[in-house]
């Protein structure tokens, strides 16, 4: 079986009003077909010129050579929708070898540690209306669902700079936060994920605030080039008994390696999308092992990452919960047949046939194709 590269193709996906997915299908003359997901919210029309441009670079070229065409391909230094068209390509070359392979990925990245993989349930898409009632009763269905851990996006669309709005924004999140940890009660774990909305004083005065709801991380608080400030916030929440968790766009081990030996978080957060693929993440997850640095993939977005999450959160020694959009759109699992992505009690089973274990409804993707979204930063009814 030929396992030269036939063609690259890019599939965008409108799946709700505000939501689009963006998959790789990468294609040997063979005849395999290998996926993986580039999804970056409102970058959809710049990631298929990217793809277009990576098509051109790698047909013709063998699909198993990761290491070789990782060298030949052109990095954009920083460059995040490069990097994540790159990361998709990785995943779907994965795929192919472990389709090739006759056996799952998770197997040809050394074995699994575990058949199931913990969730937890982001629950920022599924809720309206946006009040502190909507928050707690679309947290309330995340565990009638069976999840013990849920997380919100309680401050959009506020930012630091709004002096006008922010007062009014800020305690707003505070009363969505104390509202969820009221209705999940406190055994189940609660994780807040601020966006990079804060200051660094103003985060500061949030961890002080959100002390008393026992939150069991908060994310993303500051800007991620403020090291300094982000190790001195990390000091404050731990002794208020909270993680600080953080780093979901970065690509590549240099970004994080920073981040590791400077202390800055307890958990990190690569994302499957961003930050190059399988390879990358578990050496971003040793890195962060030899710290004691706990791992949580980020994944909120469409089933061809979480899929991809899944066989590598099966391999990872210092493996937290795995992110999961919950009650955003039922077509999270319909849009691929193959192994059932069905979340069951919180959790996960991993994959166990050859490759990812899903194929993608190519004709039913086709027909709602991406159509331009607003930013949600900037719209308050989008999370």
């Amino acid at each position: 079986m030929s396992m030269r590269i036939a063609a690259l193709d890019f599939l965008g996906v409108a799946v709700t009003p505000k939501t689009n997915w963006c998959f790789l299908l990468l294609r040997t003359e063979g005849g395999l077909t290998g996926l993986g997901e580039c999804t970056l919210s409102g970058q959809e029309a710049l990631l298929a010129a990217e793809a277009a441009r990576l098509g051109a670079e790698v047909t013709g070229q063998d699909a198993l050579a990761r290491n070789r065409l990782a060298r030949l391909l052109p990095h954009a230094p920083g460059g995040l929708v490069a990097h994540t068209v790159l990361s998709a390509f990785e995943q779907a070359q994965w795929d192919v070898a472990a389709q090739a392979a006759g056996a799952p990925i998770h197997a040809l990245l050394g074995g699994a540690l575990r058949p199931r993989i913990p969730l937890y349930a982001n629950i920022n898409r599924g809720v309206s209306p946006r009040t502190p009632e909507g928050f707690a009763a679309a947290a309330r269905r995340a565990l009638d669902a069976g999840f013990s851990a849920v997380k919100l996006a309680p401050f959009d669309p506020i930012v630091w700079e709004d002096a006008e709005g922010w007062r009014v924004g800020y305690a707003q999140g505070i009363a969505r936060i104390a509202a969820v940890r009221e209705a999940i009660g406190r055994d189940v774990a609660l994780m807040v994920d601020a966006h990079w909305r804060f200051s660094p004083g103003g985060a500061a005065s949030l961890i002080r605030d959100v002390a008393p709801l026992d939150l069991f991380w908060l994310e993303c608080l500051v800007a991620e080039a403020n090291h300094a400030e982000i190790r001195r916030l990390r000091s404050m929440a731990n002794d208020r008994g909270m993680r600080l968790a953080g780093a979901e766009t970065l690509s590549g081990l240099a970004a994080y390696r920073p981040l590791v030996e400077g202390g800055l978080y307890d958990v990190l957060m690569p994302d499957m999308k961003h930050c190059g693929g399988h390879e990358e993440m578990r050496r971003i997850a040793a890195l962060a092992l030899t710290a004691g640095v706990e791992i949580a993939p980020h994944n909120p977005t469409g089933p061809v990452c979480h899929a991809h999450s899944l066989h590598a959160c099966a391999t990872l020694p210092n493996l937290l919960p795995l992110e999961v959009q919950f009650g955003e759109t039922e077509r999270f699992f319909s849009l691929c047949g193959g192994a059932s992505l069905r979340f069951d009690s919180g959790a996960a089973a991993v994959p166990q046939a050859p490759g990812l274990g899903v194929a993608l409804d190519e004709e039913g993707a086709r027909a709602t194709p991406w159509v331009a979204q607003r930013m949600p930063w900037l719209d308050p009814r989008l999370g």
